[in-house]
């Protein structure tokens, strides 16, 4: 029989809106990798020219998506912005998987007054609603790109630890968990051999999910003034930048709007064929339909 990473491609490659799903995220991906090596006007993209006889400049053979304020290529800026809203979704999911990780894991299987308190700290965080209390630490940390990966990731750490703590309290009782406890095994192993690899279904998706979240949510810290520094062309502060001439240069704002609404909708689309080739039951449908022509 295949292999599961095998099966998991397989559903995917199935399904269109999957495959372009994966295929605006690949994209994405290698863009923010290679920004720095293939932007037509280096210069321009991290924001060190001014250039008066070339302002507002419509899109052209020369200048794709136009130029702006400043006389700065927009479609230079925009490739840069893909390799800063890289950093942002991987570091804002990243960071907050490693502090919602341990504290799901461990409130689920030890349970008892330890998991109690590590959920009654996790309710506290998610009375908050994620977005304002980004704003909120964003706005006492101040303007950076680290300081947004921080408030963003500190808002939604809560979201994986309930998610994973719900899983982990239904996964510790299984029989092949107590198989493992017959034979021996100590608490450190059984979690992090058999619980936790059993557990990361719904947290993967959800992450895959969040990536594209975390792009909008910092797009929309940078927008309200409390993101990354005015020098980053993050693709919210591109759109910032353009908002005050909307009517009459409309390129500033919509070439880097695009591209959030595209990476958004990769994300999503990856994130639910994900979410459908990670369930057992929809895979051995799937499967079983495969074989039987």
């Amino acid at each position: 029989m295949a292999s599961a990473s095998s099966q998991v491609l397989w559903l995917i490659r199935r399904s269109k809106l999957s495959l372009v799903g994966l295929f605006i995220v690949a994209g994405f991906v290698v863009t923010g990798i290679l920004a720095p090596f293939i932007v037509p006007y280096p210069e321009d993209a991290r924001g060190e020219t001014y250039n008066i006889e070339e302002r507002f400049q419509p899109p052209s053979w020369e200048h794709p998506f136009g130029t702006d304020e400043y006389g700065r290529d927009v479609f230079s800026r925009v490739l840069m912005g893909a390799r800063y809203s890289l950093i942002i979704a991987v570091g804002v999911v990243g960071l907050a998987l490693l502090i919602g990780i341990p504290v799901g894991l461990v409130a689920g299987y030890v349970g008892g007054r330890v998991g109690s308190m590590l959920m009654r700290v996790t309710d506290m965080f998610l009375a908050f609603p994620p977005l304002l209390l980004a704003i909120a630490l964003a706005a006492t940390l101040g303007r950076g790109l680290f300081n947004t990966i921080i408030a963003l990731s500190i808002s939604w750490w809560p979201w994986y630890a309930r998610l994973l703590y719900v899983r982990v309290t239904s996964v510790k009782n299984m029989p092949f968990v107590d198989s493992a406890r017959l034979l021996g095994l100590g608490r450190l192993a059984i979690m992090f051999r058999h619980v936790l690899p059993n557990s990361l279904t719904p947290v993967t998706v959800q992450a895959a999910l969040d990536m594209g979240s975390a792009i909008l949510e910092a797009a929309g810290l940078s927008f309200l003034g409390v993101g990354v520094d005015p020098s980053t062309p993050e693709w919210g502060l591109l759109v910032t930048e353009g908002w005050a001439s909307i009517s009459s240069a409309w390129w500033i704002s919509l070439f880097p709007g695009l591209a959030i609404l595209v990476t958004v909708l990769g994300f999503n689309l990856l994130a639910d064929a994900l979410r459908e080739s990670l369930d057992p039951r929809i895979r051995r449908i799937a499967l079983t339909r495969r074989i039987l022509g």
